[in-house]
């Protein structure tokens, strides 16, 4: 297998860096993408620079080979456990469909004990002999039941990084009966263990601990439990081919998927706290509890026998999961009422509430005025235990330390924070997309157009880098079915620019305005709410090209320029031909320029084709511009080209 090398500098320096809400931002910790640790996936494309230190790479018995001077950690449990059984074509078989989980805490013991009733399909093109089902490695399968009856199974220890330990328990079940591709599969199973916080997987790669214990601070503890899923801690049963961070970007994509896949299953939960006594006494009880992003009530049994635990208990009832990784938090809290926000925050930070109030009050009006009166949801912002954890979204919900900052970055951070509360579609591209997109408007309604621009260019070069030079190429990834935030939050974001420029900031609104998830059923939906809501009816070369497909970049140039002096006395009629040597397609505007005048026409260039416009313009022309920065190129967004005095043709 070929090694990819990545030096323990520049994965420590990733680590400090978490995904922003906005891009702009830096005195606050922004959030990080669901499930994904906070160590930015490198470019594929990218070479390494400085001395290497070390290398790591999987072998196919799951196990990790690392040379050079930076030294894993040793396992966490014995190397005598069995070898894994399953494959990889396998693994890549198992999705999930239904999950029905009864889960038990004792945070004082850092214990987790669940019973799980799942459902699993086989999405793959051969019948299934073995089942793999993984947990975090500090957690044990116990008991698994198929029609009522126990069935064996084999445990094995799997090194993958999308755990916070960087090791899976494995479980394989060999099927007595191979399960026929399509056909689902309903299983019991029981597991516990304790999930206390652990950098293991950061701190084997050269992450500084105070930047590892900032990233990975998932846990069970006396008053927080903060469990994020795959990615971060994987608490609930996943399948998944084993990836390490270090190897290519391969953690990342197995992340991706497992959301993707995850997407349109449906949940039960249910939750049990044990409080001790002594939490009792310490006002660490639970008061607030969120399961996937959605906070559930909780009812207590006050105990009066000191020696038995009070139960805290919760329940989430007919969910459908989006996007996202699984994730549970469990906490105690002080509730403050905020415009459309709950704010659950530590006594210590109580004096910082007022200046969060004031910044949600600030974007509110903004936000109603693109997307209507009243959110879906609530926002809900939770706190998290240390002032220096990076901060994590899901859904409505916001995990972040709560302190000081100027109201600019307060402002930014909850124009896209609060965008969640109103478009909760368990499509990425939309959901992050459009949170992305708001906050890009939000700093051109404050700073102006090329500050908001700039802001969306800052990550254009990565989003080049990762789409293919043609269809075919590569492996690019449709908006509709992205699993990389470069796609479906950076691109989401130009895509819904480019929206606004082809059918008006009004019709784009009323489309965010009427936008449904539940009805959101086929590919079509958004395109068709789109041209219902305003006067351009046919948008499906636009969606072809962005949406549905992936064709990769526009790339323009000017290839010719033409000036000529017409009756109308100092007018000029300007002609210009343009190509489009990229294969996606777009309407991108031509500005023509004097001393006088400027003028900017609109002109859709199709993949791999020319076209001419031409512009009648006041005044000597001394300059053509080509894109305005809002479609995203392969090499450059604005193209311009100095004209001479002399009226005639212009050389390219």
């Amino acid at each position: 297998m070929k090694l990819r090398l990545l030096s323990v500098i520049a994965l420590a320096l990733a680590a400090a860096c978490s995904i922003a809400l906005t891009s702009n931002v830096s005195a606050l910790p922004l959030a990080q993408s669901a499930s994904a640790p906070s160590v930015s996936p490198p470019s594929q494309s990218a070479q390494p620079s400085g001395k290497v230190l070390f290398s790591r790479t999987l072998r196919d018995d799951g196990q990790t080979v690392t040379t050079g001077s930076g030294a894993a950690l040793p396992a966490t449990r014995s190397a005598t456990a069995l070898p894994p059984v399953a494959t990889d074509a396998e693994r890549r078989s198992v999705a999930y469909t239904a999950f029905d989980l009864d889960v038990h805490l004792r945070p004082a013991q850092h214990y987790l004990a669940v019973r799980a009733l799942i459902t699993v399909r086989n999405a793959g093109t051969s019948p299934l002999v073995h089942l793999p089902l993984q947990l975090s490695s500090t957690l044990a399968w116990q008991q698994m039941r198929i029609d009522g009856r126990d069935v064996a199974f084999t445990q094995s220890l799997v090194n993958s990084d999308t755990d916070h330990t960087g090791q899976l328990n494995e479980a394989t079940v060999t099927l007595a009966h191979p399960l026929a591709p399509g056909a689902e599969l309903p299983l019991d199973v029981t597991y516990a263990g304790h999930i206390e916080q652990s950098a293991r997987r950061l701190l084997a790669i050269g992450t500084p601990d105070n930047v590892a214990l900032s990233s990975d601070w998932d846990r069970i503890a006396t008053g927080f439990t903060g469990l994020r899923g795959f990615g971060n801690v994987i608490w609930y049963p996943v399948t998944s081919v084993p990836a390490i961070l270090g190897d290519g970007a391969r953690v990342f994509e197995e992340i991706g998927r497992h959301k993707l896949g995850l997407s349109g299953a449906h949940l039960r939960l249910a939750v049990s706290i044990e409080t001790t006594a002594a939490e009792a006494a310490a006002g660490e009880s639970p008061n607030i509890a969120l399961v996937d992003g959605q906070p559930i009530s909780l009812s207590i049994t006050q105990s009066t026998d000191p020696t038995i635990p009070s139960l805290a208990i919760g329940r989430l009832d007919n969910a459908t999961l989006g996007f996202e990784a699984l994730s549970l938090f469990v906490a105690n809290r002080t509730a403050h009422k905020l415009p459309e926000t709950t704010l659950w925050s530590l006594p210590a930070s109580e004096p910082h509430v007022e200046a969060w109030s004031e910044a949600a009050a600030a974007v509110l009006p903004f936000l109603q005025g693109w997307l209507g009166k009243t959110p879906h949801a609530q926002l809900t912002i939770l706190e998290l235990p240390e002032s220096t954890d990076i901060p994590f979204e899901t859904g409505a919900l916001l995990a972040t330390p709560v302190r000081a900052a100027s109201a600019e970055v307060l402002n930014n951070a909850l124009a896209h924070a609060l965008t969640h509360a109103w478009v909760m579609s368990r499509r990425a591209w939309l959901s992050e997309g459009v949170a992305h997109f708001m906050g890009t408007l939000w700093m051109e309604k404050q700073h102006g157009r090329e500050q908001a621009l700039a802001m969306l260019a800052d990550s254009r070069q990565a989003l080049a880098l990762a789409e293919p030079a043609s269809p075919g190429e590569g492996d690019g990834q449709p908006l509709l079915t992205a699993t990389s935030p470069v796609y479906y939050r950076t691109k989401a974001a130009y895509v819904l620019w480019m929206l606004r420029s082809l059918v008006t900031d009004e019709t784009l609104s009323a489309a965010l305005r009427a936008y449904n998830p539940d009805a959101d059923t086929t590919p079509e939906y958004f395109e068709h709410l789109l041209e219902d809501a305003g006067q351009r009816r046919n948008l499906q070369w636009f969606f072809n090209d962005w949406v549905y497909r992936d064709r990769g970049l526009p790339d323009f140039a000017i290839d010719n320029v033409f000036t000529t002096p017409t009756a109308l006395s100092g007018s000029y009629l300007v002609a210009i031909s343009l190509s489009n040597n990229g294969y996606a397609g777009a309407e991108v505007p031509v500005q023509v320029i004097s001393d006088l005048a400027s003028v900017t026409q609109r002109i859709v260039v199709a993949g791999r084709a020319k076209a001419t416009v031409r512009i009648l313009l006041q005044g000597q022309p001394t300059e053509v511009r080509v894109n305005d920065g809002t479609i995203p190129e392969t090499d450059a967004s604005i193209h311009t080209k100095q004209l001479t005095t002399v009226p005639g043709p212009e050389a390219k």
